[in-house]
């Protein structure tokens, strides 16, 4: 059996791994370790909760040396504020026992205050792309000191339209540098960037794209709509009491407003939505109380269902099926992490069966079906979004242009200059 103790990872790293209780590595650590600590440019594909972000903080950390430079050496981007508090995290603890200054930015917070803390000095600065270009741009980070690069969930980066921002970053950076990517998927646009900026790297695979997770338990129900999902919802969350902590990925913002409220009023302070349109504070507040285990209850959309690293998520519902069969990878990825078993339950609609079957195609496994549960209200009412589509063919009467008589149009013309003459006539003021 492999363990970390074989990595030859020094006294200070092998402590704080043994106080979080880690001792042995994930595929994706296993096999990224060698090739990161070799110097090679690397990308690894591995699916969400497999340890990627120890993958590459732990080898990054072996290999660090005390510079007197102020500039940081490492910068590591991700897509999300939660990300870059996540990974910030997951670095301070490995960092326990080494003197190693590490900063996280990311929009929503003030610049100026950020860059006056970059100006203190920085060793590892995980950020957004944007708030990374902003402080460039502003002068404080220098990013042609950057020596190891780091891109994390970059096909997540690329689908949220970050593709000129982390563009803009690799053309101010000195191509002499160490390039490691992580992907949950491997697409197009992420072989474009590797085609442009990465030199011959290593392609690391800990499960192929797909594979669903072997501890996650996966269940579906044929529902008929909406709002029947709304009542199915409310039954398994009241009812169940082996759902101690579950995510309910919901489509839109709308939706998942739609539905809190709908669930408020009976689960109270049990339950809270999270999305973008939520304060970076209230997501924060409402991640942490999540992961305390002081809220049981969250709805979401996919924005945490990539990057936020919450343990012991009992259940994930998938209230409606994502249209890409690999959304819906990384939504059940919310469970089953860190050796623990998770279940994994979606409501399917007849207009959804496509897509559903669109995953089971990629996954090659079926879910299994569970009967319709006695008592919930089967609602037929449907919302505007399940209307039917009339088209309808649009057939445009040809209108007759009539002119009219020339000396029509200018006795019309003559009538109104003679008004306008008279209207503007000044009269004599009485004295």
């Amino acid at each position: 059996m492999v363990t970390f103790e074989t990595f030859n990872l020094g006294k200070a790293l092998n402590n704080a791994l043994a106080d979080m209780g880690i001792q042995q590595p994930t595929l994706i650590q296993e096999r990224s370790f060698p090739i990161i600590m070799s110097g090679k440019d690397i990308l690894g594909v591995a699916q969400t909760g497999t340890g990627k972000t120890f993958a590459y903080l732990i080898p990054l950390i072996r290999m660090w040396k005390f510079s007197k430079e102020r500039h940081p050496q490492i910068l590591i981007i991700v897509p999300t504020r939660e990300l870059v508090v996540q990974v910030e995290n997951a670095a301070k603890q490995l960092i326990t026992y080494v003197n190693i200054a590490t900063i996280g930015v990311h929009g929503g917070a003030n610049l100026n205050t950020q860059a006056m803390e970059l100006l203190q000095g920085a060793d590892i600065i995980v950020g957004t792309p944007g708030r990374v270009l902003d402080l460039a741009y502003h002068g404080t980070l220098q990013l042609k000191h950057i020596r190891k690069l780091v891109i994390d969930e970059v096909d997540e980066m690329l689908d949220q339209g970050f593709r000129p921002q982390l563009r803009a970053i690799l053309d101010l950076m000195k191509e002499k540098r160490q390039n490691i990517m992580f992907s949950a998927t491997m697409t197009e646009d992420v072989l474009e960037i590797i085609e442009e900026y990465f030199n011959f790297p290593e392609f690391v695979e800990a499960a192929p794209t797909g594979t669903p997770l072997g501890r996650i338990e996966q269940y579906y129900y044929n529902v008929l709509n909406f709002n029947t999902k709304v009542n199915l919802l409310k039954k398994l969350l009241m009812e169940d009491k082996t759902k101690t902590k579950v995510v309910v990925f919901v489509a839109t913002k709308a939706f998942a407003d739609i539905i809190y409220h709908k669930l408020e009023p009976e689960l109270g302070e049990k339950i809270n939505v999270i999305h973008s349109n939520k304060s970076q504070n209230q997501r924060f507040a409402i991640v942490n109380a999540f992961q305390n285990n002081e809220l049981p209850f969250v709805i979401a959309t996919d924005i945490i269902a990539r990057g936020i690293d919450i343990s012991q998520v009992s259940h994930v519902i998938n209230f409606d099926i994502p249209e890409e069969p690999e959304d819906y990878m990384h939504r059940i990825g919310r469970t089953g992490r860190a050796n623990q078993s998770g279940i994994a339950i979606s409501f399917v609609t007849e207009r959804e069966m496509p897509f559903f079957e669109d995953i089971i195609d990629l996954m090659q496994k079926t879910p299994e079906k569970i009967d319709f549960p006695e008592g919930v209200e089967v609602n037929p009412e449907m919302i505007m979004e399940e209307l039917p589509v009339i088209k309808m063919k649009n057939q445009l009467a040809k209108i007759p242009i009539i002119l009219p008589e020339k000396s029509a149009f200018i006795s019309k013309k003559r009538t109104i200059n003679t008004k306008l003459k008279k209207d503007t006539k000044r009269k004599p003021r009485k004295r």
